[in-house]
């Protein structure tokens, strides 16, 4: 009985081991797994629509077999990003209710973004 790979297995193991850069870094309260030219959201900067966006909060930088972590941000360890867009999700709807009271709220939310390219991490 031989353990055969499932096509999804054999896709998983070629990407994790290629050797591709990555680094996690931290924002908005969220922690990030980014790459050279990946595009994600995160949340609204106040330096949005500046060009370019540095994170100084890096917690860690993989670089095939090498890892660095901090504790618990790497020292100068920085992730350069190009801002690309500022925009708002789709809107959420919060209902607040208590029974027998006539206590009946409905709201809307929209929590706005913004979206970055990541070019370099160094």
């Amino acid at each position: 009985m031989g353990a055969e790979l499932s096509n999804s297995c054999r896709l998983r193991a070629f990407v994790y081991n290629t050797r591709v850069m990555f680094a996690i870094i931290e924002t908005g309260g969220k922690q990030y797994k980014v790459a050279a030219g990946d595009s994600l959201q995160v949340e609204k900067l106040v330096a949005g629509k500046a060009g370019e966006v540095v994170f100084d909060k890096v917690l860690l930088v993989a670089d095939g077999d090498k890892v660095k972590t901090g504790t618990p941000y790497l020292e100068g360890a920085t992730v350069t990003a190009k801002f690309e867009a500022e925009g708002r999700a789709k809107k959420i709807t919060v209902i607040k209710y208590k029974a027998k009271s006539r206590y009946h709220v409905k709201n809307g939310h929209r929590q706005p973004f913004t979206k970055v390219k990541i070019e370099k991490i160094g």
